[in-house]
């Protein structure tokens, strides 16, 4: 599969994982990997989240788009922008688009929001999900990507609308929760990508999510991305080739353990992480996208720049349709 067959199977794409698995890394390397394909592209990053732009070395996002990257004619790249989405500020959108923008600002200075979401579960959700929405149908953006909450959230999340379906007959929140629940059960607007890491408490959530999506919203799921996978590292290659080092004395005895220590530990890593990635091939149908760990305790744009390129060569290594 190319990297254009891939950015156009749906127009929204959702990431999800357990806290802790990088789905905001994740989310940033995908929007890097599609604007540089051609595609304009919008990050979405729900509240609550931060640290999408200061990967590409920005300032936090607000309500407005910001452009993180620019497009580039003569490179094929397309523009790369992010934005954040709050409840509160989604609902006084939606009064806005109905032409009662003060109606919605009174209700915001009276903190109704609050007391409406404390009586009627899912409601924020359903807020964030509709604007969401909006933006899938009136953005001019080719693609947009969400950094979603947690997994276990992120169920709740994603099932607001049905929810809130069964217990809203008619009105206003019943059309948009109608309106959300054809977006994420139409392939060809909107999948989840689910995060994980080559673990085992995250690859078991990453299993019970996915089908669990599956089952109770109905959202098509595309590849699972297995993050932060350890590769053995080739700098100690030369140490560990020859635990004999040539000057004698107390500090090359220590250099030789705690070289013949590194190799121990680095390959029961990729011992229990090939055993993850299997357990993942054999109990879930998904095709897998493999990222490699980053040494850094910052990452940064080249950071992201790196996993982009990874992401397109494993993007194309996967299969199309029933390609075998």
């Amino acid at each position: 599969m190319d990297a254009e067959q891939f950015f156009c199977a749906s127009r929204l794409l959702i990431v999800a994982g357990k806290g802790g698995v990088g789905k905001t890394t994740v989310t940033a390397s995908l929007g890097a990997a599609a604007a540089r394909s051609g595609f304009d592209t919008l990050l979405v990053e729900i509240e609550g989240k931060h640290g999408l732009a200061r990967l590409f070395g920005a300032g936090e996002l607000g309500t407005d788009e910001v452009e993180l990257r620019a497009p580039d004619g003569a490179a094929g790249h397309g523009a790369l922008r992010a934005r954040t989405i709050r409840p509160d500020a989604a609902l006084l959108d939606y009064f806005a688009d109905h032409g009662l923008t003060r109606f919605g600002k009174t209700l915001t200075r009276m903190h109704v929001l609050d007391t409406l979401a404390t009586s009627t579960p899912g409601l924020k959700d359903l807020i964030v999900l509709g604007k969401i929405k909006q933006l899938e149908v009136t953005d001019p953006a080719d693609l947009i990507i969400v950094d979603a909450p947690a997994s276990g959230h992120a169920i709740s999340f994603l099932r607001a609308a049905h929810g809130l379906r069964s217990s809203v007959e008619t009105g206003p929140i019943r059309r948009q929760a109608d309106e959300v629940v054809a977006m994420l059960t139409d392939p060809a607007r909107s999948q989840v990508l689910l995060v994980t890491l080559a673990e085992e408490t995250p690859v078991n959530e990453l299993i019970e999510t996915a089908y669990a999506l599956e089952d109770e919203v109905g959202i098509r799921l595309g590849p699972c991305v297995i993050n932060a996978v350890h590769r053995a590292p080739q700098t100690l290659e030369p140490v560990l080739a020859d635990r004999r080092p040539q000057r004698t004395g107390r500090l090359a005895a220590d250099v030789a353990a705690a070289a013949a220590a590194a190799d121990r530990w680095w390959s029961a890593r990729m011992e229990t992480e090939a055993e993850q990635l299997q357990r993942l091939l054999d109990e879930l149908p998904l095709e897998r996208l493999v990222l490699p760990r980053r040494f850094t305790t910052r990452l940064g744009p080249d950071d992201i720049d790196v996993l982009a390129t990874t992401l397109l060569a494993c993007i194309d290594d996967l299969r199309y349709g029933d390609q075998p």
